[in-house]
């Protein structure tokens, strides 16, 4: 099917915004081609002596208004069509939170659970050997994405460091605090996620308490967003992981016995909390069930939360889903026949650009202090963040009621109105140049 492939589904969803306002079609046409798209090859020696080769890729989009900005991904499933995709997303997520960057993502074709600590620092040493004259603080700024967390980030400075013959910590984001990274951070996404619902609710005159949420995905944007939610009042119903999940209509417990559980257990499906004991003899008596992470999605809820990865919400579920909110915390969650039968069902999808947006927000921070030598505290963190998202969350509510589009084709239009802006102001530095070079020969031949 035709949405199937991520960056065939991300040129219709600009082509479907850049009808509803005037925009310059040079600068579409830019944005329907990345800038640079780099695809390496990466042999790494085993830790048994044999060797394997690995591909990596980083896609930069649009630089526009600031510096490429997206994470790395290692996924045995990484493909060029969706780290395209992935980075053009981030130009648009950037422009909707309003910050000063570009879009770019990278990935690497590879299952990192069956590689070894080593193994890992030895594959992203060589994808950093294989970057370094295409990233930088002000050129391209990579952070963690899925599989990949602090510790891949500070291997990533430490090499780029050595080759660069200074510290560059600015050099990605997502770094461990002790090593330049931004106070706050690890929640982000998570706590952004939770700002923009809260105050989307509030425009729609929607009352949160006892909202009931089911968490697909309990990775560190799931579990976090879990929390942050139970602790405004939302009733967390159901979580799931890729192996499995569990459903309780009174409400999961505590997240932070959830989190415990599924740490010391290595799985959600037996995570039935009472109290601090986390036990499968809890079940029956929490009236509990084990779900799929598919099935999670068609519970009768309030409000459903995709964190995991794309193409989850599909022609095929969308019928089902009983929820009348999506808050989309993964990116690309739902395909564009999914998006087609939410809207003619009134469904409200908050889109992954404006939703999951946080995590680049306090990555901009963390960029920022390094920038200018600054550390921030994780209050003051948090209180930029939040004014970030509540900005965001109104003009794209905003704009989406002016012109009576869903909020994903708002979000567009407020990233596409930014760019646009940032487009005109190149092209009048352009002209000014060209008249300034014009002035001087004229000068010269008279």
């Amino acid at each position: 099917m035709i949405d199937q492939n991520p960056w065939t589904r991300a040129k219709l969803q600009l082509e479907r915004a850049s009808s509803q306002i005037k925009t310059d079609p040079l600068l579409i046409a830019s944005l329907m081609h990345h800038d640079r798209s780099l695809e390496v090859s990466l042999p790494i020696m085993m830790d048994n002596g044999s060797i394997e080769v690995f591909q990596g890729y980083r896609m930069q989009h649009n630089n526009l208004r600031g510096p490429y900005k997206g994470g790395i991904r290692y996924h045995q499933h990484v493909s060029s069509d969706e780290v395209k995709a992935l980075s053009f997303w981030m130009t648009i997520k950037n422009a909707v939170v309003d910050v000063p960057f570009g879009g770019g993502k990278g990935g690497i074709t590879v299952d990192p659970k069956k590689l070894s600590s080593s193994e890992l620092e030895r594959l992203t040493r060589l994808f950093t050997r294989r970057l370094l004259d295409v990233i930088g603080p002000t050129r391209d700024v990579p952070a963690p994405d899925v599989n990949t967390n602090p510790t891949i980030m500070s291997w990533i400075v430490d090499e780029f460091s050595k080759l660069s013959n200074h510290f560059t910590p600015a050099v990605v984001t997502g770094k461990p605090v002790s090593n330049g990274g931004s106070e706050g951070r690890t929640e982000a996404t998570g706590l952004g996620g939770t700002y923009t619902l809260l105050k989307l609710l509030e425009l729609l005159k929607k009352n949160s308490k006892g909202m009931t949420v089911a968490v697909q995905g309990f990775g560190n944007v799931g579990r976090y967003i879990a929390e942050f939610l139970q602790k405004e009042g939302f009733t967390i119903v159901a979580v799931s992981d890729s192996q499995g999940g569990i459903y309780i209509p009174e409400g999961v417990g505590s997240i932070e016995d959830v989190v415990r559980c599924k740490e010391e257990s290595g799985r959600l499906a037996g995570c039935y909390c009472v109290g601090s004991v986390c036990d499968m003899k809890n079940k029956n008596r929490l009236n509990g069930k084990t779900i799929t992470s598919a099935e999670l999605l068609e519970l009768p809820v309030d409000i459903i939360v995709p964190a995991a990865l794309e193409n989850v919400i599909t022609e095929q579920n969308a019928k089902k889903i009983q929820a009348s909110i999506i808050l989309e915390m993964a990116n690309g969650p739902t395909t564009k026949e999914a998006d087609e039968i939410l809207a003619k069902n009134n469904t409200v999808v908050i889109p992954d650009v404006l939703a999951n947006s946080g995590g680049v927000a306090v990555s901009y921070f963390e960029w920022y202090q390094n920038i200018h030598n600054e550390k921030w505290t994780k209050t003051a963190v948090f209180e930029k963040l939040k004014e970030k998202m509540e900005i965001a969350a109104q003009s794209v509510y905003e704009t989406a009621q002016k012109r009576s589009v869903t909020l994903r084709e708002g979000a567009y239009i407020v990233a596409l109105d930014r760019l646009q802006g940032a487009w005109e102001k190149k092209e009048e530095k352009v002209v000014k140049k060209e008249q300034g070079i014009l002035h001087s020969v004229k000068r010269f031949l008279s």
